[in-house]
């Protein structure tokens, strides 16, 4: 198989259709068909099938889409890397928990990148669950976030920052005021972000231990989109408590009281225990100082004229 035969087909599953597909490469339907028909001829299966409702795709249609993406991405990367290096610039591939990426990473890693003219980083946001193996294949230099359950002796883990995440919902929710009680906010309509989704990190604990149930449950693309539902009064949102300080100091939101709206938890960073690269075990050094912190929960902020772009996010899956 090649990477234009796999383009071909993400392109299909990303947009549901031949048409659509050849239209954003710029190809011809025909061409997109014929990269379709050697992937099944190759790997002998039909991928997908077309039925009333849209394209339905086999059990292995499922598994290349997943493969495919992982592989693109590969390629994308590694062309990144070459480029950078035959520039004399050097790639640091860091991974982090969607909550981290969202709220901690942004002023973290322009931070960090500004300490070296030569560096690059490129942030992707993945599973916890995964960070061990993509550091162990090297797919990753650093990983940041909820630190798993099981690590590989060959990982090594380092706390990089405390944190809390607290229930916050608009002035006029009928939660406010009280000390409400885990079945009460249970049965709360919960604005989530797409930490929630996840099996691992603060807001899916808090879910669980209140036992809300997925029809309770709205995910929005952002956590920041959650958080302006909450302000309308649309229902409740775990939050980072410093990322929405100003919001209840504003009087646009109220963070609900008592022991049951609220948890404790911590951030880490993980690299290779032996042959991570300098950068990211630099990074990980660095990511616990107080400068550092004091840039995760603020941002950095640079005057217009030395702004640049050194942080790219590639991948966010």
């Amino acid at each position: 198989m090649t990477p234009t035969q796999l383009r071909a087909y993400s392109a299909v599953v990303r947009l549901g259709s031949v048409k659509l597909a050849a239209a954003h490469l710029e190809v011809s339907e025909s061409a997109i068909s014929l990269h379709i028909g050697q992937l099944r001829r190759e790997l002998g299966d039909r991928l997908f099938t077309r039925t009333a409702a849209g394209l339905a795709f086999t059990p292995g249609g499922l598994r290349l889409a997943s493969r495919a993406a992982e592989m693109l991405g590969l390629q994308d990367i590694t062309v990144l890397e070459v480029s950078a290096a035959g520039h004399g610039r050097r790639l640091l591939r860091v991974g982090a928990s969607s909550l981290f990426a969202e709220h901690a990473a942004p002023g973290l890693l322009d931070l960090f990148a500004r300490r070296a003219d030569d560096l690059d980083v490129e942030l992707s946001v993945r599973d916890p669950l995964s960070f061990g193996s993509l550091l162990l294949t090297r797919r990753l230099d650093i990983a940041i976030g909820p630190q798993p359950p099981e690590l590989d002796p060959a990982v090594a883990s380092r706390p990089v920052m405390n944190y809390r995440v607290v229930v916050v919902a608009g002035p006029g929710h009928p939660l406010v005021g009280v000390h409400p009680s885990p079945g009460r906010l249970r049965e709360q309509t919960w604005l989530l972000g797409p930490s929630a989704a996840g099996g691992m990190g603060a807001v899916p604990a808090l879910l669980r231990r209140l036992a809300v149930p997925e029809e309770n449950q709205q995910i929005f693309q952002s956590q920041a989109a959650a958080i302006e539902e909450a302000k309308r009064g649309r229902g409740v949102a775990p939050a980072l408590s410093f990322t929405v300080a100003p919001d209840v100091r504003n009087g646009h939101l109220v963070e609900l009281d008592g022991p049951h709206a609220g948890l404790e938890a911590v951030w880490h960073a993980l690299t290779l225990a032996d042959g991570a690269p300098p950068a990211a075990a630099e990074l990980a050094r660095f990511a616990s100082t107080p400068r550092a912190i004091q840039a995760m929960m603020r941002g950095t902020g640079v005057n217009v004229q030395r702004f640049r772009p050194s942080v790219h996010v590639t991948l966010w899956s």
